[in-house]
């Protein structure tokens, strides 16, 4: 055993043997642990029934557990990958869960309760977790500084894209002469956003950018307390956990709606709340932790990073893998969803702008967030 007494070494870990020889941490072990638990107990649940309850919420866990364990390894390559791809990739696999749950609830017709995650993953994200680290970081360090460059960039980044999410939905609610060709009109927006992401990748990955992103992936390391994992391991358990995550996810979306019946929640407060912040677990501990950690810039990126690549990969990719799975899915969306997802986006802007931030401002984030989750309670 090294130095830290929580970590696992193995036998020839104090032989001089390299960095990589090393097993796992105790933290490492405990999350293995749990997302063995829960997963295998999910397929059970699933399998034998248990109530209406208790499927849901033992498969929800799993999925925020298996999302955690992908962030985890991802961070784990980051010195074979490079900072500036390994940042592309956690943002990327982070979002996996909620990817496969939005799979397959277009594979069981729960078109209203996709397009409510669509909307939620951005609204937890800028709200509610920005809303918390802003809280958290105000009330134990005061006034907080931050990159107003890099905050702005990404905020800009947010709002075109959640613009052009906008597209499909304002030429059927104006009922222009596109009206009535909103599938054409998302399969072209989808595409548009794949290829902005496509274009935005070199600048992401380039060494002049790798710099500030392995900042944030030192921070985050920092921040969960972990040591770097052998590659073969962190390969492995990523694919293991990809997997486990399409078992799970596949559960969840089956246990959803007789959750929903039995406490009466509509299917898009739901994906608004429920499948949200189910798929975005990574995002919203780390972000959190960074900011008490007095890491104002890592937490703005690890947060704000997220519900932008929900904008310019996950939505268009649902869009396009709905075909496959036997559903058809568009980009239009209610009146309520749309006005939630542009003041979203408007708000982080203008709370970015600055480049600081306070619990004040948190707590205003927070309150937005709850008054506008509660107007979706009824449907």
């Amino acid at each position: 055993m090294n130095a830290r007494g929580s970590e696992v070494s193995s036998p020839t870990a104090d032989s001089g043997s390299p960095p990589g020889s090393r097993v796992l941490a105790a933290r490492d072990l405990r999350l293995l642990t749990a997302c063995g638990v829960f997963t295998v107990g999910a397929g059970v649940l699933a399998t034998v029934g248990a109530g209406p309850l208790l499927p849901f919420a033992v498969s929800a866990v799993a999925l925020a557990l298996l999302a955690t364990l992908v962030g985890r390894a991802v961070d784990a390559l980051g010195d074979r990958l490079g900072a500036g791809a390994t940042g592309v990739v956690q943002s990327a696999l982070g979002n996996l869960p909620e990817l496969f749950v939005c799979i397959f609830a277009l594979r069981a017709g729960l078109y209203d309760v996709v397009r409510a995650a669509i909307v939620g993953s951005v609204l937890s994200n800028v709200l509610l977790v920005l809303g918390l680290a802003f809280v958290a970081g105000g009330l134990k360090h005061g006034r907080q500084k931050f990159s107003t460059e890099r905050s702005r960039t990404l905020a800009l980044m947010l709002v075109l894209a959640v613009f052009a999410l906008a597209v499909p939905t304002l030429t059927d609610a104006l009922h222009t002469p596109a009206a009535g060709h909103e599938g054409a009109l998302s399969v072209v927006t989808a595409v548009v956003l794949l290829v902005l992401f496509g274009v935005s990748l070199p600048a992401a990955v380039a060494k002049d950018g790798q710099e500030p992103e392995k900042r944030v992936r030192h921070a985050t390391a920092q921040a969960a307390n972990v040591e770097q994992w052998p590659l073969a391991l962190a390969i492995g358990l990523l694919a293991a956990a990809g997997v486990s995550a399409a078992f799970v996810s596949e559960w969840f979306v089956a246990a959803l709606t007789p959750a929903m019946d039995a406490v009466h929640i509509s299917p898009t407060f739901a994906g608004l709340v429920i499948v949200a912040i189910a798929g975005n677990a990574v995002e919203n501990v780390v972000g959190i932790q960074l900011a008490l950690r007095n890491q104002a810039d890592y937490a703005l990126s690890v947060i704000l990073q997220s519900p932008l690549q929900v904008a310019l990969v996950v939505a268009p990719v649902l869009v396009l893998a709905a075909p496959l799975v036997g559903a058809t899915f568009t980009l239009v969306l209610s009146p309520l969803l749309l006005a939630a997802l542009l003041i979203s986006a408007l708000v982080t802007f203008i709370v970015v702008f600055d480049g600081e931030s306070t619990w004040f401002e948190g707590t205003t984030l927070i309150g937005l967030y709850v008054l506008l989750a509660a107007g979706f309670w009824w449907g």
